[in-house]
This record gives structure tokens, sequence and C-alpha cells, in this order.
């Protein structure tokens, strides 16, 4: 959720952490500072409740001595609200040591109680600050700020990435991680930290990240590791495949729809190099081992929101391709309920960050009880994948809105792409069958683009229902999951009542809510694939519309029984039925972002959500 910029090198600080927190604004946030250590050795801070802007502002107003040594942070409000007290950074050793912090500190009251007792005193209502002050004590008796957060990281339990610097060793940022994403940007005579690569990516490609309960110093010249006993760890960098300019808007009005466009990339930089002769070869998965996955006898799918969709569309491709059962678990409910858990289970996270933090724990909760994990994730050097077993990268380059598109087509292809791949380790398809579900895979990229010729149509649509205050979705097989994606992007973006719901199930309740001019979207399965669906989804809308619904059925062209029931049709083109859910997101997608603009919303920073939920 929150961003860390830090930095030392020959360029002045304010500059570099300024624009590190721009670009790590996505992750969404609620305040900003930054503290910079000035060529004089002072250490000044600043720090604004809102948005970055605002802290801008104040630096004008009121500017603070620029030098080669800072952090900056953007706070999400978890414990204290969202005011300038609260705001990051916080202070220690009698304001000579700074310190921000991602994460929540779960012992932080017993902490706040002792050093109460020893005479401290506090101005925030935050546990970073009991951090802070924690850390300025130790420093006391220390003298070595590095030493002394060894001492610190010791004491705290909860999920945490903490930065600090110390007015008596300019040059220095210290960070450590717990259950929190934290990786370095190593540069010519300057380094970088940041909460992820965009921190520092107009800088520099080279990264590395930081695992569980590591510490790590920058200075300009120097990167040292050491686990939080002080051993020194091995590290390995690697290259970030975007630059700087892939996330920026690029003349697009907003991030999202910018996104939104990149879709058919998206999908086909995530086949790119998979395919070849109408076989899927994972090259990720081959330390895996086929004798491995040959073994799998369930998968659970674990996920959140989006990514939760994700997987729940691609359960029907998976257990219809592989045989294998597949069951599609929230997150942060799987390890609550005691699963059973044996060797013959493979775990498939989802996670566009990488770092969720339910997601993580349920990775950590089934290697611990001895299932395989493999991961599908969009972020290279992230938490989860480093956790797993095998990753399969999405290649959908970096999402930068709340409200995930381009993740969500890529983490379908990516999970198609495995249950392929499963399907030839264990011979349940033939090789004809494996082709033509490639050939239908390799299409998907041009229909998208076909897809995206709706816009116009779809913005005119929403514009008209501007003023709707619910919208319900309806879909069977495979559109029952693209359904509920659609009213997750409304109630995102719209801030309006929105609900998808299985088509079958309308009888056994839902038809309750139908009252005249209720818009309702339809996601219409194709009538040459599921001749026993398609008929009986075209009966839920003449029940519906019967009773006073405004119809939009997203279906195939050439469906011409949807005609005479629908108020308005979206066309997609032509797949196989276990693909349709690729395309047939797409209009609602825009359709969410168009009535959030035609509202005056916001549609890359939603209120209330961030990019990446890092605590749980």
């Amino acid at each position: 959720m929150c961003g860390i910029v830090g930095y030392v090198g020959k360029s002045k600080s304010l500059e570099v952490l300024i624009g590190g927190l721009r670009r790590l604004e996505y992750r969404g946030y609620d305040s900003a500072g930054v503290a910079v250590i000035d060529d004089e050795g002072a250490l000044g801070t600043s720090k604004k409740a809102g948005k970055l802007v605002m802290l801008t502002d104040e630096l004008k107003r009121h500017p603070i001595n620029d030098g080669r040594t800072g952090i900056g942070h953007t706070r999400w409000a978890t414990h204290g609200g969202p005011n300038d007290d609260n705001a990051h950074p916080h202070l220690g050793d009698d304001g000579r040591l700074a310190l921000i912090h991602n994460g929540i500190i779960e012992n932080f009251a017993p902490l706040k109680d002792e050093l109460l007792a020893e005479g401290y005193t506090f101005s925030s209502e935050t546990d970073t600050e009991v951090a802070a002050v924690l850390l300025g004590r130790e420093y006391r008796a220390s003298g070595d700020l590095q030493q002394a957060f060894r001492s610190v990281v010791a004491r705290l339990d909860g999920a945490f990435t903490l930065l600090a610097l110390h007015r008596d060793e300019p040059g220095l940022v210290v960070g450590a991680r717990r259950n929190s994403p934290l990786v370095i940007g190593l540069g010519d005579g300057e380094n970088f930290l940041g909460s992820d690569v965009a921190a520092f990516v107009e800088y520099t490609r080279r990264a590395v990240a930081i695992g569980q309960d590591q510490i790590v110093a920058i200075t300009p010249d120097l990167v040292s590791v050491t686990d939080f006993d002080g051993n020194p760890v091995d590290v390995e960098a690697f290259e970030v495949a975007w630059d700087a300019a892939a996330a920026e808007k690029g003349g697009w009005s907003s991030f999202m729809a910018k996104e939104v466009s990149e879709q058919p990339d998206a999908v086909a930089n995530t086949l790119r190099g998979r395919l070849s002769d109408g076989q899927v070869v994972i090259p990720e998965l081959e330390e895996f081992g086929d004798e491995v996955l040959a073994g799998i006898r369930r998968i659970t799918i674990v996920a959140c929101g989006t990514a939760a969709y994700a997987g729940m569309v691609s359960k029907y491709a998976l257990e219809k391709w592989t045989g294998v059962p597949v069951e599609v678990e929230l997150s942060h409910e799987f390890r609550y309920r005691d699963p059973v858990i044996s060797g013959d289970l493979l775990v498939i996270s989802i996670s566009q960050s990488g770092e969720t933090m339910d997601t993580l724990m349920a990775v950590k909760y089934a290697r611990e009880a001895g299932a395989k994990v493999v991961s599908i994730c969009n972020t290279q050097g992230a938490t989860i994948p480093r956790e797993s077993d095998a990753v399969v990268y999405t290649h959908a380059g970096p999402e930068v809105a709340v409200a995930s598109t381009k993740a969500f087509v890529a983490q379908v292809t990516a999970l198609y792409l495995f249950g392929l791949h499963l399907a030839r380790v264990r011979g349940s398809l033939s090789t004809a069958e494996l082709a033509e579900q490639v050939r239908e895979l390799s299409a998907i990229p041009a229909k998208l683009e076909t897809v995206l010729q709706t816009s116009e149509m779809i913005a005119q649509l929403a514009h008209w229902m501007s003023g709707t205050r619910s919208v319900l979705f309806l879909g069977r097989h495979v559109g029952f999951p693209i359904a509920m994606e659609g009213a997750l992007k409304l109630k995102e973006l719209a801030y309006i009542h929105a609900e998808g719901f299985a088509a079958g199930e309308l009888k056994h309740g839902p038809i309750a809510l139908i009252e005249p001019g209720q818009p309702v979207f339809v996601i219409v399965p194709s009538p040459r694939g599921s001749a026993t669906l398609h008929p009986k989804v075209v009966s839920n809308i003449q029940e519906i519309r019967a009773r006073g619904a405004r119809v939009i059925a997203i279906a195939e062209q050439g469906d011409a029984a949807v005609l005479p029931f629908a108020d308005e049709v979206v066309r997609i083109p032509l797949a196989a039925p276990l693909f349709e859910p690729l395309l047939a997101v797409v209009p609602l997608q825009l359709f969410a972002m168009e009535l959030a603009i035609a509202k005056g919303l916001d549609v890359d920073q939603p209120r209330n959500l961030a990019k990446s939920v890092t605590v749980e």
C-alpha cells in the first residue's frame, strides 16, 4: 500500500524522492513526507496530509535544505487518522533520526508503554513513531545505525518495511523488511531503495529484491545485505523489463484508459516464447519437473479480488483440459479454515504485485503444510514468487491504475498456458486438441483489438446512464465470474451498487431486484459451443425484460437470438467458449471507466482503495 523511496548518491535528493513518490502514487495513500540530510549535515523534514501536491506546495512555502541523502513516503492510514502529525517521517533521538514505515507493527502498544515509562513522549497516534523512538534510543546506546536497526527489528512483530537515516551518518540509508516489499536499485555512484522498482526505474533498471527478515544498508558506492542477526546474505541482481516511459500516460487521459488499450499487447507478451508448433512449453516450469506435475491430484487457486475472478474463469479450462479437480479460494479465507493439504495438492497463487499480504500468507501456509506452489505474477523480484516453488510471470508491463484491467487478461492467459502445459505433461489432451487450443489462444490479441473498437458506443451508453444508482450483471459458465468482475469494476470506479450473479440463480432470489428501468448486463454464451446454455440465458433475458429491466447484452457476432429482447447489444468476435471471457470482460471494463468519467470521478485512484494490499 504505502510508497517508500530511499536515496544516497550524487544528485539532489528531493528531486529523486518526489519523482519516486509520484511514480508510486498508484499504490494508494493519504499523506506524504520526506526527510533529507543536507550538505552541512542537518536533518530537515516536511510532511503533509493529502495528495503529493500538498507536500510539494508545502515545500515551496517552507523549503528545507536539499542534500544527497534522503527518504520519502506516501502513507495509507492504519494507526491514527490521515493528518499532518501522523504522516511520515517520524523522528527519534531528539530529531536527529528520521524513519518511515510500511506495514503494521502488531506489538507497538507494549513497546510504547515501555518507552513512556522511560520518559519518552510522542506526537502522533502511529505505531511508526514507536519504532522511530525505539531506534533513537538504541542508536544512543550503540552509536551505529545498522547495529541499532538490528536491535529494533528483533523486537518488532507484524509486517514492516522500515527505512531510516541519522544526521550523524550522512550518506547512509538503512532499511529492513518483514512481510512487506523492499527493492534495491543499483546505480553508478548512487543507490536507491523502494517499495517497488517504479520508485527508481527512471534512474536505473538494475535491481535486487530484499528477502524476508533482511537488513540493507546503502551508500553512494556500496550495498550490503544481512539477515536480522547481522550475517551477510548473497543477493542476485535482475534487470527490470520495462522503463520509466512505460509507467507514464503517454498522452492518454488516464492510466486506466492506457492500460485497457494495452490488453492486446499484454496477452501477446504473455504468450511470447511459450508457444511452439501447436504446443505450450513454459521454461519457468522446467526446474519444477514434469514428474511433479504428473503427480498432481488436486489444484487450489488462491487469490483476492480481480485475481480471484481470473482464477474462477480458469477453473473451467483447467478442469476440462487436465481432468484435475480445481478449487478457487479467497486467500484470506484459505488458511483459516484448516484446509486439507497433502503432497499431491498444487496451490496456484495469483497476484499482480506479488506482494498481496493475504496471498503471501496463504502461499507460506501451503508450502509449510507440504503442498507445491506455482505463482502467477506480473512483478519481477516480488516476494510471492520467491516464496513459491515456481512462477509463471505475466508480461503485462506496469499497471498503475488501481482498478486492474490488463493484469486480469494477462493472468487468465498465463493460467490457460499453465493448463495447456499441464495437459501436455499429463497426456489429457491429444496433440491435435492441444494445437486447436493454442490456435484459439494465439488469436486473442487481434480479437481484443476488435473489441476495443466498441469504446465509443460504450462511452455513449455510460453517458446516458450517468445517473444510474445500481447495475446488475448476469452470466453462466465462464460468463459468471466475468459478471462478478464487471460488478467489481463498477463498484471500484463509479461507487454505485453493483452485483454479479450466476444467471441460473435468478429465480432463486435475485429476480426480486428487477424493477422498471433496472440496468442489467448479460454475458451471453455462444450458441455454437453452448447449445444448452445459450437458450437458457436468452430465457433469462426475456424474464427480466418482462419485468422492466433495461438489458445490455454482451454477445458474439452473428447471435441474432438476443436482438428481440435486448435494449443494447455489444458485439465481441467469435471465439471458442472457454476463450470468450478474455473478450467479454473488456466492454465491462470500458463501461465502468466511462461511467466514472461521466460522474466526474478519478478512475486511476478511486477513493479508499490501494493498488497493492500489503497488510492483512
